[in-house]
């Protein structure tokens, strides 16, 4: 049997920014943007879905008085991340 695959990370964009976060743990809105070529609206959006699904947490701060925002994988995040990865290799390994 195939296994589902989590409809939150099989977005493409929230599939890329789910696997940068793994990488580095946490990024600036800006990093985030410019790594997946997304607009901003478009990646607040998907943002906002994975915090809601518990996969990232989102802060708001200020530096030099400029608004900055990181996204923080969590540790659901992960888990997601490696459940998603191995049941897309169970596609792939099925004859």
């Amino acid at each position: 049997m195939f296994k589902d695959l989590d409809p939150i990370l099989h977005s493409q964009l929230r599939l890329a920014v789910i696997s940068l976060l793994v990488s580095v743990k946490e990024a600036e809105f800006t990093y985030l943007k410019e790594q997946t070529d997304a607009t901003s609206g478009n990646l607040s959006v998907q943002l906002q879905k994975l915090k809601e699904a518990g996969y990232i947490e989102i802060e708001k701060k200020f530096k030099d008085n400029y608004p900055q925002t990181i996204c923080k994988i969590t540790p659901g995040g992960i888990n997601a991340f490696e459940e998603y990865v191995k049941n897309i290799k169970s596609y792939l390994t099925k004859h």
